[in-house]
């Protein structure tokens, strides 16, 4: 391309993105994002992207986004046509402040904070770099959205990366940002970014799919018609202006599906749901009209009961209003219908930045924000210091479907599903928690462990002797309940600790020996631990005796506890087999390699991949690459914290036999086990290494470990016993146990 042609190029893209906010209903301040403009493009140039093509093209596409997909006005448009400015070039925010106002000026420098993705290259800072983010959302809700724009035309943009950086960057998008989507209500992006990240990550699968959603479309859209018509007829019956379409479900979530219930894609029945957007000049006439077309929609088909969801009068924290109801249509298979306003609708797609189109005073904006903001706040002033475990936290609260119950006052608190009591009784406040002893759910006893139900009436009952405790955990399902228990448990506990690290502080120097990070390493394997603060604390209880530990573990005998953490165990792995790291390249692809006696991977505790499995390495901290499969969810986590550390992995020369698990479901009968096992013992010559089976009545459940070479041996496995007389179903348990 000539640079006349480059300067064209840009010009029309930054008219598309000033003809698109010309359009909406912002007032318009051409001159000030004209200026901004011409700005960045001086700054940039001569600048490229790692594509080729001129760096200033981002900036562009990024308002474009912010403007045209989310919904903002000049502000944003200027602050993304500049994110870049301060980080990249020479200019500073006193500059864009001087030049652009103070509005800019904060937005490009809360952008500026999180440059470079939300994760930096230092593990240890990862986490804190994640708070900046979320706080810079209590001093402009703006950044983060800009920042969504950000990390979308990144994605879009992605192939151009080499693959370990590929893996990074999708793995944390998926793993932070598109829950975050999903909690600031922005349900395109989130499943743009979820799409996206699934196509890099497992490229094959996706486009195995996408080829089967394209062969079916004909035949879906026969059904949809099929299903529609009596609706509409309906609908236009009740003289509404209204929009009806189908809903596609994503290529992601039809994965996630055909993954988590070990189905087929012909086995996914909903793969779509029907949306129905009406016109609605009046608020306060919404909730009306969406009950008439409920009440419409069942006089036509059966209703399924436990699947309609009322989000017109109680709405999602995020905004989300909607009438879900599911029908069976004329084919017999459960279809999903949504009722939406034009307003909740704008509300749903575009998330916050639409409501501020609908509020009335500016200080209503960024209230729903706001509210979350609080919910978060405990999480952010933390000092958890491992990067995992705030992301994880954190997550467990961005990603979640949600209940509504109420306080015996009729105050409406809205918790993510599975909440307990005492989850209810950390969000009213630290002090209820610790002393919360049980509950009144609808005026009835219950134990702080009770799971709750949308439209329960909670009341927390407390009492001053009352302590917290380690076993309340797995009770609670809030981040926020998490961090406040862990918080005051460490009060409990730091005594204690501090005086296991008085004994550990001693014992070491005693021995005139530094404490290195290999040799805590092997003390925590030997006593199979997690942590220092684990074996501080174990010390400060005078449950473990480090004396022990030294004479165990004598010079002599240094090399048994080293094998003792690099072998894989017996389970696992029929051959010993030696682990040889060797020297990794983070920027190019990590062939493994296996023979009987030798690796150069590790396998991880947490998921047992096999060839054939799409994989990745991580970089442990002993050098070695440490395998995990990508639908792993310590994979996620490793991909969102540890970026710097993931490799690209390929399957080149392994000569081993590894552990499967099939799960076989199916109706029983005489002789079905005999046959089964004859069949895979002598005719396919395949090891079993167990087998158990559970009967109730006529169908039986089998769990069956094969020792195999591949996920190809596998598959042909499955299909073979699929064809056995009885057989219903059988398929791979991705994550076999130790």
């Amino acid at each position: 391309m000539t640079p006349e042609e480059e300067e064209r190029l840009i010009e029309n893209e930054f008219q598309d993105v000033l003809q698109g906010y010309l359009k909406s209903n912002h007032r318009k301040k051409v001159e000030i994002i004209e200026r901004a403009f011409r700005f960045a493009k001086k700054a940039h140039g001569g600048i490229r992207r790692r594509s080729g093509e001129p760096y200033i093209l981002h900036p562009i596409a990024v308002a474009k986004i912010a403007s045209q997909e989310i919904g903002l006005g000049s502000t944003s448009i200027c602050a993304a046509l500049l994110h870049d400015v301060v980080e990249d070039t020479d200019y500073t925010v006193e500059d864009i402040e001087r030049l652009f106002g103070s509005k800019i000026a904060q937005i490009v420098a809360g952008l500026t904070k999180i440059s470079g993705g939300i994760f930096g290259e230092q593990a240890s800072a990862q986490a804190e770099n994640f708070r900046k983010l979320l706080l810079t959302m209590s001093e402009d809700i703006r950044v983060v959205l800009i920042k969504m724009a950000d990390r979308l035309h990144n994605m879009r943009t992605l192939g151009s990366m080499a693959p370990a950086k590929q893996y990074k960057i999708a793995g944390e998008t998926l793993y932070i940002y598109a829950p975050l989507a999903h909690r600031l209500g922005l349900f395109e992006i989130k499943t743009e970014l979820e799409d996206l990240s699934f196509k890099y990550e497992h490229p094959k699968a996706y486009e195995r799919i996408s080829e089967l959603i394209r062969q079916s479309e004909a035949r879906r859209s026969a059904v949809y018609n099929d299903f529609a018509t009596p609706i509409l007829a309906a609908l236009d019956k009740m003289n509404l202006r209204y929009e009806a379409k189908a809903r596609l479900k994503s290529v992601y979530s039809i994965w996630r599906k055909m993954e988590t219930k070990h189905v087929p894609f012909e086995e996914i029945y909903d793969l779509y749901a029907m949306r129905i957007i009406f016109d609605c000049d009046d608020p306060s006439q919404e909730k009306g009209i969406c009950w008439s077309i409920y009440s419409a929609i069942t006089d036509l088909y059966r209703l399924h009961p436990d699947r309609t969801r009322d989000w017109v009068s109680i709405p999602k924290a995020n905004g989300y209003q909607a009438l879900h109801l599911t029908v069976m249509g004329p084919d017999g298979n459960w279809v999903e219908v949504q009722i939406r306003s034009r307003r909740m609708d704008e509300i749903a797609e575009k998330g916050f930045a639409a409501h501020w189109k609908y509020k009335s005073g500016e200080s209503d904006e960024e209230s729903e924000l706001n509210e979350w903001l609080r919910t978060i706040k405990d999480i952010l002033d933390d000092p958890n210091p491992n990067a995992i475990d705030f992301l994880d936290t954190l997550k467990m609260n961005l990603f979640a479907s949600e209940i509504a119950v109420f306080t015996p006052k009729g105050r409406v608190i809205t918790m993510p599903a599975d909440s307990s009591v005492l989850d209810v009784a950390f969000e009213l406040h630290s002090e209820i928690g610790t002393h919360c002893i049980a509950g009144k759910v609808n005026h009835k006893l219950v134990p702080l462990s009770h799971r709750l139900q949308s439209g329960d009436q909670v009341e927390v009952l407390t009492s001053q002797s009352q302590t917290p405790k380690e076993e309340w955990l797995p009770f609670l399902a809030t981040a926020k309940g998490r961090t406040r228990l862990k918080a005051a448990l460490r009060k409990v506990q730091q005594p204690v600790i501090d005086s296991g690290k008085a004994i550990f502080d001693q014992y070491f120097k005693e021995r005139e020996v530094e404490a290195t990070n290999e040799i805590v390493t092997k003390m925590l394997a030997y006593y199979h631990l997690p942590s220092r603060e684990a074996l501080y604390m174990k010390l400060g209880q005078g449950s473990i005796d480090l004396s022990r530990y030294i004479l165990k573990e004598s010079p002599k005998t240094e090399q048994s506890l080293l094998s003792k953490l690099f072998r894989i165990k017996r389970t696992q792995q029929p051959q010993i087999v030696t682990v040889t790291p060797e020297k990794v390249n983070v920027k190019k692809t990590y062939a493994l390699r296996c023979t009987d006696t030798e690796r150069n991977y590790v396998l991880s505790d947490c998921c047992h991949p096999i060839p054939g499995d799409d994989v990745m390495g991580y970089v442990n901290d002993r050098g070695q690459v440490e395998l995990h499969s990508l639908t792993c969810p310590r994979a996620q986590a490793l991909k969102a914290a540890y970026g710097p550390r993931i490799v690209s992995t390929e399957w080149e020369q392994v000569k081993q036999k590894f552990l499967a698990e099939i799960r076989i479901e199916g109706v029983d009968r005489h002789g079905i086990l005999q046959e089964l096992t004859q069949m895979i013992s002598n005719q396919l010559n395949i090891d079993i290494r167990s087998l158990h089976i559970d009967t109730d009545k006529e169908v039986f459940a089998c769990s069956l470990t094969v020792l195999v070479s591949d996920t190809q041996v596998v598959g042909e496995l499955c299909q073979k016993i699929k064809k056995i007389k009885g057989v219903q179903n059988a398929a791979r348990v991705a994550d076999t146990p130790d």
